[in-house]
């Protein structure tokens, strides 16, 4: 089973409407951050029973779909690839890891990014030199900045919030509100596991953090302490 066949499976769970929908939300509108996106409305369960189906399908058919226009597409070859690295030793996994990075153009959107990025580059580099997460934070392309800030997910699991919280430092005047939303995302992972450290960093950075960041990242403290940080005034 190849490319073709697997075009066809996803051909067949096409859902128009479906479709419209998810469109509108991921913003595929001309100047919107997922212009041209096209999507076929297809659940991402189903797109998971489909990755189970083809767990062996080669880099060279993965790349074919990550090159293409339909978002679910882009999405399947994530879920294998993140299936095929699991099943890999060390020197399968650092092919895939550097696949990864050769596709984020692909990779451009903020459910592939979420879905893929902690499981392969994160997980790579919890073995590696961190190095190329400050690259990335450094990126001009959106994705590869969110790509940077999401791999740290795999760190924080492991109990390493260095990375994280660097990351977090390093975009905090980041202009777009879906890095926001990330790094906020990010730092409230840190507070789940180690809330003095998250208050540490919020004391210094949180009168200069974007809203939408500061949101994210104080969702779990109570109202009290909620209100205290938004009522502060925010340094421009």
């Amino acid at each position: 089973m190849g490319f073709e066949d697997i075009v066809e499976d996803l051909d067949k769970l096409k859902d128009p409407e479906k479709a419209r929908v998810l469109s509108r939300f991921f913003k595929t509108g001309k100047g919107e951050y997922g212009e041209g996106d096209i999507f076929f409305g297809i659940p991402v369960p189903l797109q998971r029973k489909i990755a189970k189906k083809y767990p062996d399908l080669s880099l060279d058919d993965l790349q074919r779909l990550l090159s293409g226009k339909i978002h679910e597409h882009r999405l399947v070859a994530l879920l294998i690839l993140i299936l095929k690295y699991r099943r890999s030793d060390r020197t399968g996994k650092s092919e895939i890891f550097n696949f990864y990075l050769k596709n984020t153009s692909g990779i451009n959107n903020w459910d592939l990014v979420d879905l893929s990025a902690q499981h392969i580059i994160g997980d790579y580099l919890l073995l590696s030199d961190r190095a190329l997460l400050q690259k990335l934070a450094q990126s001009k392309n959106l994705w590869e900045r969110r790509i940077a800030i999401m791999s740290t997910f795999a760190f924080i699991r492991n109990q390493q919030f260095e990375d994280s919280l660097r990351i977090a430092e390093m975009l905090m005047h980041d202009k777009h509100d879906l890095i926001h939303k990330a790094v906020g995302w990010m730092l409230r992972e840190v507070g789940k596991r180690d809330q003095e450290q998250l208050e540490q960093f919020l004391k210094k950075y949180s009168s200069e953090m974007p809203r939408t960041m500061l949101r994210y990242a104080i969702e779990r403290f109570d109202e009290d302490k909620r209100k205290t940080y938004l009522k502060q005034p925010v340094i421009s």
